[in-house]
């Protein structure tokens, strides 16, 4: 239980909805055992559609970078492969978890697994943080980064460091011999102000 593996994804996209016709352009993982990074994912991909000035300075992914990448449907073809039977994590889950399904459906694939979202999570764990921006928490929590934001695999490679730390600081916290992926899910869906006693009930049932 305590061992299982996740896959943390990041789509960069064309816009904010797969709804409105929006397509992603890039995608970014990291894969996670044992509560360490051990295998990355990334490509570009070609959205058959032109990226607004905004999205490309806005993500540094130009017109001209998607133009020579492999299609989004070659590309999705291997993340499937990659993401497997993996659980899967992103930071705003809500968001990636639209792009993920809408680009498998394009290729008749479609997700195994449920998401855990950072974001929601880390508002339970550290409700003093000024944000929970993955750029707030990143810099609260002084974690490892290369200062790239907006590009997929920076992304995935900093909420992966943010998902091994809160499991750290909950077993540290709690004395949680083993942190499940469930118990995450949950957390997530609890309250700010009863996640403390939810997390000690978690705790005492370890024993």
């Amino acid at each position: 239980m305590g061992n299982y593996s996740i896959v943390v994804l990041d789509f960069e996209t064309t816009g904010l909805s797969p709804n409105y016709g929006d397509r992603a352009i890039e995608i970014g993982a990291v894969l996670i055992e044992n509560n360490r990074i051990v295998d990355r994912f990334q490509s570009l991909m070609n959205p058959g559609m032109r990226i607004s000035r905004f999205i490309e300075e806005y993500t540094g992914i130009t017109n001209q970078m998607v133009s020579s990448a492999p299609s989004a449907a070659e590309v999705m073809e291997q993340f499937a492969g990659f993401m497997a039977d993996h659980h899967l994590v992103a930071h705003n889950a809500g968001f990636d978890s639209r792009f993920l399904d809408a680009e498998l459906q394009r290729i008749n694939l479609q997700r195994s697994r449920q998401f855990a979202c950072s974001m929601l999570i880390s508002r339970r764990i550290y409700p003093e943080s000024p944000g929970h921006s993955l750029e707030t928490l990143v810099r609260f929590k002084k974690l490892k980064t290369d200062g790239v934001h907006h590009r997929a695999l920076a992304d995935a490679e900093m909420t992966g460091h943010l998902w091994t730390g809160m499991i750290n600081d909950l077993k540290e916290g709690y004395r949680l011999r083993q942190v499940p992926f469930e118990l995450m899910q949950q957390l997530s869906k609890v309250s700010r102000s009863t996640a403390p006693a939810f997390l000690q009930k978690a705790s005492d049932k370890q024993g």
